[in-house]
């Protein structure tokens, strides 16, 4: 037992030392982080230098570490709202087609050859249907989404700004802005939506 406390005593004390050196390691500057970004990623396909220029708003983001002032909140989601371009007609589209996006992680990689039809890769983030066992919990569970906002349109909406881009509704959010980036299309984003808020979807059906 006293063998057993003295190494825990040491444990804590090198968990303690390694803290407080973590801490007195100051942040780098956001033109060194930018260069060594920049360093990192060579022999670029064509068209891809753009992608490692921060917009105004993942500056802001970067700086504050996502925690942007409320000033700067509004500024942000003000500013990326005019962004989102909603479609001449309904906003749902086919439920089944919106799984189909949720469950594809694919697209937008070096090594996809052209023509590869990204996918959404919602279940990376989040719960969706609840029968589904493979899913992650960096996002809040979506499980019951429509059902429990009762199939309202104006949360319809909401989802679908989210979904094209998540900056007009969240500043700072930690969701890809999946239409603003041009990552999904109008209808993708549709089917994603109907996959939230169809009645017939089994994210708004209870597991059995």
């Amino acid at each position: 037992m006293r063998k057993f406390l003295i190494a825990a005593a040491g444990i804590a004390a090198a968990a303690s030392i390694a803290s407080a050196f973590a801490q007195q390691i100051p942040p780098a500057a956001p033109a060194v982080v930018e260069q060594v970004v920049k360093r990192s990623f060579t022999k670029l396909p064509e068209g891809w230098a753009p992608r490692l220029v921060p917009d105004e708003t993942m500056q802001i983001c970067s700086v504050t570490r996502n925690q942007p002032s409320a000033a700067q909140a509004e500024a942000i989601t003000a500013r990326e709202s005019v962004t989102v371009k909603y479609p001449d007609g309904a906003l749902l589209g086919r439920w089944k087609e919106g799984e189909k996006v949720a469950q594809n992680g694919r697209g937008g990689q070096f090594s996809d050859p052209p023509g590869t039809v990204s996918g959404g890769n919602c279940y990376a983030c989040h719960q969706m249907d609840p029968r589904e066992v493979s899913y992650g919990t960096l996002g809040p569970s979506l499980a019951n989404y429509g059902a429990d906002r009762k199939f309202a349109a104006e949360d319809a909406k909401t989802a679908y700004a989210k979904v094209y881009n998540a900056q007009a509704v969240l500043a700072c959010s930690a969701m890809p802005r999946f239409g603003h980036n041009g990552v999904l299309s109008e209808q993708q984003i549709k089917d994603v939506v109907a996959y939230l808020f169809d009645p017939e979807s089994p994210v708004n059906k209870p597991a059995k």
